[in-house]
């Protein structure tokens, strides 16, 4: 795929404040989209591509959902506010985060869907991920102000989970997979990075030129965070060693995800764009902004099968300045295929 993305000559087009550059040759393309239907919003996505399925958080409920033929092979009850899903393969074990109440963590098998168990958290569970590196499940929880960090073999009915403190209200976060992790303050305009051995915030950076971060993907082989911001809208790419802001690029409305691949990060925006970027000779570029779906604003990718699974839904016309409601039965995959 890498050497494919490079053929050809690409040109950079200089734009105006406010606009998305178009760089290079249009290497994604919306293909599919999976009409899901049932009821409920949506948050974050996560893959499973070795079983090529993948779960996504549906407000009361969690859906499997098979990646080729869009048949939801499972759904999974019993939240109240569902956010994301971490899997952690080795156990056969899947985790949802449950912000609603006083929030929880759901335990459930990867192979049968059942529900093993449910861990009182923190108020707003939110994101969450698995680090394989240090076999750790980490949550977010921005109304607690905290990171959970437990191991996936918890006792999935009288576990306990210890928040460590951070210094403003989290969002979506990355691991080194050596016992750091850097969390989003959107409240801040920072990056808190946490020692998972002592169990506290080592570093704070800002991400001016950015502001108020969101999604969050990290290269830990070149040692980079890739950070969407949603005030001013930017794609900070920056350096997981000191902090240091390499580059910041153009990216639409409403960001909610970041996920990165084989040297290209993407954006998913809740404008219906999705901003791909890359790095050319030393330099960060936009290499393409596709045209995804209103409300767009999450996704996951399989890496191996270079497919981003993007949800959405229709809309009614907002009013009084709140979030457009979405029409019932009309929650929807948009898929994207790398080429």
């Amino acid at each position: 795929m890498r050497s494919l993305r490079w053929l050809g000559l690409v040109l950079t087009i200089a734009v105006g404040p406010g606009t998305l550059a178009a760089v290079g040759q249009a290497h994604w393309t919306v293909t599919k989209t999976f009409h899901i239907g049932g009821d409920g919003g949506w948050d974050y996505v996560t893959v499973d591509a070795p079983r090529h399925r993948f779960f996504v958080t549906r407000s009361t409920h969690t859906q499997a959902i098979d990646e080729q033929t869009g048949k939801v092979l499972a759904d999974i009850p019993g939240q109240s506010r569902s956010h994301g899903v971490a899997l952690a393969p080795q156990l056969g074990r899947g985790f949802i985060t449950d912000g609603g109440g006083g929030g929880a963590i759901v335990v459930f098998d990867t192979n049968t869907y059942k529900v093993l168990g449910r861990i009182p958290a923190v108020p707003d569970a939110d994101g969450t991920i698995y680090d394989p590196g240090t076999k750790t499940v980490l949550v977010t929880a921005g109304d607690s102000n905290a990171l959970l960090a437990f191991s996936p073999d918890i006792d999935p009915q009288s576990g306990k989970i210890q928040p460590i403190g951070l210094p403003g209200s989290p969002e979506f976060l990355a691991a080194d997979g050596a016992g750091r992790v850097y969390v989003n303050i959107p409240d801040k305009n920072e990056v808190a990075v946490v020692d998972l051995h002592t169990r506290k915030v080592v570093a704070i950076w800002p991400v001016a030129p950015g502001g108020e971060p969101v999604g969050m993907a990290i290269d830990p082989a070149h040692h980079r965070l890739f950070i969407g911001c949603r005030k001013p809208q930017k794609l900070v790419v920056m350096s997981t060693v000191d902090g240091n802001v390499e580059a910041a690029l153009p990216i639409g409305a409403g960001n909610d995800a970041v996920r990165f691949s084989d040297g290209q990060a993407f954006a998913s925006c809740g404008d219906g764009s999705l901003t791909v970027i890359g790095e050319k000779a030393g330099h960060w570029i936009v290499e393409q902004s596709l045209k995804t779906a209103q409300g767009a604003r999450t996704m996951g990718l399989d890496t191996t099968a270079h497919r981003i699974f993007l949800p959405t839904g229709q809309f009614e016309p907002a009013s009084g300045g709140g979030r457009p409601k979405m029409k019932p039965n009309t929650f929807a995959i948009v898929v994207a295929d790398g080429q």
